[in-house]
């Protein structure tokens, strides 16, 4: 039986508010991981001169099962695209500059080379320009992780995405793995602000929410993101349950309490949905 959506989640895309940021980006052959992934909060984030860049292509290796990236094989890695991010955030005024990528389990090192080499290439800009970069897993090579880590960014991102208990809706991931992703960062760059993020309504319990925010702040996460699961197509997980305004605010509540820096909770919330906002 199909889970009715609520009143409460009633955003609409305007698409004439998007107009200038797709103005500013035209030309530089780059992808946001607002389109590729069917963001909700596309034309807000677009409409307020932001947007999260996508590297490495827009075909992903693995294709979970609540993303809207399409699944596939990776064209070659292009090494012209972190002068293009770096472009695109000169054209946009970008002082929050954040950047995620599809995961290529293709390449030895996962894409860390060039995640490292498109934050450098903003700082490059201008070194006050703060970068976030949202990583994979990189199958828990370490060695990649630090390389990311080593390039300087302000906060580093990994996302658990959701509970042990399902997650076998993230192909090919681990629990562990991920938590070990944000613990490496964060031992090899102690002064980075370190976050990721959960969705919830994919047949969570609270207290397992509540257990993965535990184990999220032992393993030196510093930021958190929880927002409601929304199926992206008709061929990905279903919705299991949408999760009432109220019960945002008390995961809210309860993670300040466990101790991340900075928390937001909500329906829309996304993991770089105000990004800027993170401090």
């Amino acid at each position: 039986m199909k889970t009715e959506r609520p009143a409460w989640l009633n955003k609409k895309i305007d698409f004439r508010a998007m107009h200038g940021t797709e103005l500013l980006l035209r030309g530089l052959d780059l992808h946001t991981v607002c389109h590729q992934a069917r963001c909700p909060n596309i034309s807000e984030c677009f409409g307020r001169g932001t947007a999260t860049f996508l590297i490495l292509g827009d075909v992903c290796t693995r294709g979970c099962a609540f993303c809207g990236v399409r699944r596939g094989t990776p064209a070659p890695v292009d090494e012209g695209e972190p002068a293009r991010v770096a472009e695109a955030v000169r054209r946009m005024g970008l002082r929050h500059a954040v950047v995620t990528s599809v995961t290529r389990d293709d390449l030895a090192d996962g894409g860390a080379g060039l995640f490292a080499r498109t934050a450098g290439a903003i700082k490059e800009i201008d070194a006050s320009i703060t970068v976030e970069v949202l990583v994979p897993d990189f199958m828990g090579d370490e060695g990649a992780i630090r390389t990311v880590a080593s390039a300087g960014p302000d906060i580093f991102g990994h996302n658990i995405e959701t509970v042990p208990s399902l997650y076998g809706v993230r192909k090919k991931c681990d629990y562990d793995r991920s938590l070990r992703v944000i613990t490496v960062a964060k031992e090899h760059s102690p002064g980075t602000r370190t976050k990721s993020a959960l969705l919830v309504g994919l047949g969570e319990r609270g207290d397992e929410v509540v257990r993965a925010l535990h184990d999220l702040r032992a393993a030196g996460c510093d930021y958190v993101s929880i927002g409601q699961y929304l199926q992206p197509g008709r061929h990905s997980a279903p919705v299991r349950e949408y999760i009432r305004p109220g019960r945002f605010n008390e995961y809210r509540t309860i993670a300040l309490d466990i101790g991340f820096v900075h928390v937001e909770s909500g329906p829309y919330v996304r993991s770089s949905y105000m990004a800027d906002r993170y401090r």
